[in-house]
């Protein structure tokens, strides 16, 4: 009786699909990876964007790395060498803003006393032009109006009045709201009233004087003053106190011919 013989039927081989098909797939997948890059989805837009991101922090911080270790490899030594230079360069500069601060003290110490210098000069010049009544002014003083009733009021009647007011602190005076009254007026008679300074006035007169107003007034009407010898010319003399007063009479600056300042 023949042997029995074992079964050897070979294994079924699965069935892989034939070459086209495999290249098929081959390209169907690279199609669908040119998709991916050409058209990225949302997610792997950002996906992208942090790998960008973090690369780039990557590099910052490697280089703030090596930034870092400029002094690390120097020796004891040279990093003294190092501290003693910037030391002088800080001592430099210190000495540098010390001397721009007193620099800057001396200019602004300077600036104020040339500051100061004008002003006066300015409260000098002002003062003159009043003195030599070249600015209209305006400040309190006394009106004094002389009339004449019966008789006609003498010059020395008027240059007495004038002299007790400026002897009493006046610092302007004028005649008539037109005659400004320096240290050079001069009065002469004329007809049907007085000529100060070339211009003819006519009574009544009216004399504003800018200064301290009841002083003033009382230089006026003390006995055996101006009002006595006015009413002696046969006139009459009023005082008004004014807490405001404006003169503007002005005079013409005269260069002096034959005056000049000493040295």
């Amino acid at each position: 009786m023949p042997d029995a013989t074992p079964d050897q039927t070979p294994d079924p081989v699965p069935d892989q699909g034939s070459e086209s098909e495999r290249a098929s797939a081959v390209t169907s997948g690279r199609s669908r990876l040119g998709q991916a890059l050409l058209r990225p989805s949302r997610t792997q837009t950002v996906v992208g964007v942090l790998l960008a991101v973090l690369g780039f922090a990557f590099v910052v911080q490697v280089q703030a790395t090596r930034d870092d270790s400029t002094y690390s490899s120097l020796r004891e030594q040279d990093l003294i060498d190092v501290l003693n230079g910037l030391a002088g360069t800080t001592q430099r500069t210190q000495t540098e803003i010390d001397q721009l601060t007193e620099t800057r003290s001396d200019l602004r110490s300077e600036s104020s006393r040339r500051e100061a210098a004008l002003n006066q000069a300015q409260q000098e010049v002002d003062s003159l032009n009043v003195l030599a009544g070249l600015v209209p002014v305006t400040g309190p003083g006394v009106r004094v109006t002389i009339t004449e009733v019966t008789g006609t009021v003498r010059i020395g009647s008027m240059l007495d009045l004038i002299q007790e007011l400026r002897t009493v602190g006046a610092e302007a005076i004028q005649i008539n709201g037109t005659v400004r009254v320096v240290a050079q007026t001069s009065f002469e008679l004329g007809v049907g009233g007085l000529v100060v300074d070339g211009t003819l006035v006519e009574p009544p007169y009216v004399v504003d004087a800018i200064g301290v107003a009841n002083t003033l007034r009382g230089a006026v009407l003390f006995p055996l003053g101006p009002r006595q010898q006015i009413r002696r010319d046969g006139g009459d003399i009023a005082v008004d106190v004014l807490t405001s007063l404006d003169i503007d009479a002005v005079r013409q600056p005269v260069v002096p011919e034959f005056a000049q300042p000493t040295s």
